[in-house]
């Protein structure tokens, strides 16, 4: 019963032989991120690992068949592959049908059984009872290892014979080699990537040279799942699930899924936990609707009828590509649930960073720059998910280093360190510890981003997280008309590109700046109002003769904390702001009421919300 093992072409054994010693013995390519950071840490690197296959099985002695034969025709280069199958349980309601039932099940049992593995061991897992297919997935598997990878396999799955040789270089290159290493990737899908599940995303489209790419989500279809984040998800799910939450997630498809289906299935929890945890998947593209793992959607769980096959198997006789090329995971796109591009690991840490960053803006006319010194991780998290709910894509964050700052970084919001910002111009002294150098640091940074912005022809505004945007403010409609604009005792601030605040905007101003934030190092409390950035650059820029606009912020903002804020009453304003000093619990309380508080326990967007590209 088991097809003869597949012989490769010479070509591709040999490239593999290669790519395995060269990536062991001549690795040389930039982390993705900071190896020193212990936000990041990289797995053991060990070239050897288990790998087993989790067949999951029901009622589909066929279906069955023509899955198992597919796996053992496939080249697996004398490794050991182990092959775990579960045979869920038919469901025993006393029917006229049991006995039909029994029959299939004795059927597809003495086919199992008679079903010859020579690659590993062959373990088979009849349930005494039916559980349905989200406890088939959940507990397939607990990995025993950072070395142990699963490939889970619905029964109904066809895979390519070269399948395993694909699977087994994509480890190599993406999991033991730490120069392509991340912590953000759970796994590996076989299958053709057809379907986005965020509403109003865009079309799945990818051009011809993309062999590898990054999506959040998961692919049931042929998964390879990595030990550490499926652990994590289990552990995750267990906790969510005990405590009676639901994996809901507006803006998502898979949402009205489970609420039709319920515990019948399992992708929206787990697409829940990639949401809140930022995590990512490697998919092929393999051209003419071809791919690795091929499902032929027979009648089940997931269709009322069998539909065929969703792709075609990519095979030996039709390979017309290098399968085996692996592109540095520094030049690999990366996709959220709205199929739109993200770019995670963008930590900027000097001027020159910075004019990198700004190059690459999609909207090239302005940004929003955020400061998040004194911001606590869950109210920029939450200021985060109102920049998704606006559209507002054109905005960096900075702040501090730290474990909460460049975790926002891997996640794909870009970052500038503060630390490393101020001293790569030469300000060295600004980056002792103190008990106002945090403020001073932000306003020097703050400074020195806007002359960077101006001289590359970008128009900021500069804000703080103590605010919530709610509207947005790099719209044209916003946009103002004056060369500086200020909202009164609020740290809101715009610098418009122009040739006029270029000519204020110059090294000599930028001293000037310096100096006062210099002169103002060490003093004690007394002097908290003129520590900060607008009260200093006002007053420097009013010297200069610069036209700048004033706003009140009673009629350009609401604040919160006190008095009387209703939904009603921010309709006409920019932002809601509140005091730094304001504890956590009361901003989300007020925010709350506003229905502008946005995140879940996990900290993460309850929502997910695409806007067309």
């Amino acid at each position: 019963m088991v097809g003869p093992k597949r012989h490769f072409l010479p070509l591709i054994l040999i490239s593999l032989a290669v790519f395995i010693f060269y990536n062991f013995h001549h690795s040389s390519l930039p982390p993705s991120f900071p190896e020193s950071n212990p936000t990041f840490p990289n797995p053991i690197r060990s070239p050897n690992f288990t790998f087993v296959i989790k067949v999951l099985a029901f009622n589909r002695l066929a279906a069955l068949s023509r899955c198992l034969r597919s796996l053992a025709a496939a080249d697996y280069l004398s490794d050991r592959v182990h092959l775990h199958i579960h045979i869920d349980h038919f469901v025993s309601d006393n029917s006229s049908h049991l006995d039909p039932k029994l029959l299939e099940a004795r059927r597809i049992l003495d086919f199992v059984d008679g079903f010859h593995w020579i690659f590993g061991d062959k373990v088979v897992h009849y349930r005494t009872a039916n559980v349905g297919l989200q406890a088939q997935w959940l507990e397939a598997w607990w990995p025993t290892s950072e070395h142990h990878f699963a490939f889970v396999v619905e029964d109904d799955l066809e895979v390519s014979s070269l399948y395993y040789v694909f699977v087994k270089t994509l480890i190599f290159n993406f999991y033991y080699n730490a120069s392509n290493y991340s912590p953000s990737i759970f796994g590996v899908s076989l299958q053709r990537p057809r379907f986005v599940p965020g509403k109003h995303g865009n079309k799945l489209q990818l051009d011809d040279k993309t062999r590898l790419f990054l999506y959040q989500l998961v692919g049931t279809w042929g998964q390879i799942l990595f030990p550490k984040p499926w652990k994590e998800f289990r552990l995750w799910y267990d906790e969510k699930k005990a405590k009676g939450n639901r994996p809901f997630l507006e803006g998502m498809v898979t949402t009205g899924w489970y609420k039709k289906m319920g515990e019948r299935i399992w992708t929206p929890w787990f697409i829940k936990f990639i949401q809140s945890r930022g995590y990512f998947n490697i998919y092929t593209n393999l051209l003419h609707d071809r791919a690795l793992s091929v499902s032929h959607r027979d009648a089940g769980v997931n269709y009322g009828k069998t539909v065929g096959p969703d792709s075609n198997l990519l095979e030996e006789r039709s390979l017309d590509l290098n399968l085996l090329e692996m592109q540095p995971l520094r030049s690999l796109k990366w996709f959220d649930f709205c199929f739109r591009e993200v770019h995670p690991g963008k930590v900027v840490s000097s001027l020159k960073e910075l004019g990198s960053w700004l190059s690459s803006l999609q909207k090239r006319d302005s940004f929003l720059l955020v400061n998040l010194f004194g911001v606590s991780d869950a109210v920029a998290r939450n200021l985060l998910c109102h920049f998704e709910r606006l559209d507002i894509r054109n905005y960096i964050l900075m702040g501090p280093p730290s474990a909460s700052l460049f975790d926002l970084a891997r996640r794909g919001h870009p970052v500038i360190d503060v630390d490393k910002f101020i001293s790569s111009v030469g300000l060295h002294k600004f980056t002792s510890q103190g008990s106002n150098f945090e403020a001073i640091k932000g306003i020097l940074a703050k400074t020195y981003v806007i002359k960077k912005c101006i001289e590359n022809r970008y128009s900021v505004w500069v804000m703080d997280g103590s605010m919530l945007l709610t509207s947005n403010l790099l719209s044209q409609s916003e946009a103002p008309n004056d060369d500086f604009f200020v909202a009164n005792n609020l740290e809101l601030f715009y610098a418009k590109s122009s040739f006029s605040s270029q000519k204020i905007w110059v090294d000599g101003f930028v001293s000037k700046v310096v100096v006062t934030a210099e002169s103002l190092t060490g003093k004690d409390s007394s002097t908290h109002d003129r520590l900060s950035f607008v009260y200093i650059v006002t007053k420097l820029l009013e010297q200069n003769g610069a036209r700048i606009r004033k706003v009140d912020e009673s009629s350009y903002g609401a604040k919160i904390g006190s008095g009387s804020v209703s939904e009603s009453s921010i309709r006409d304003k920019k932002l809601v702001y509140w005091s730094t000093e304001m504890e956590l619990d009361s901003i989300q309380k007020w925010l709350g009421e506003l229905n502008l508080w946005s995140i879940d326990t996990d900290m993460s967007c309850t929502a997910v919300v695409c806007h067309e590209s």
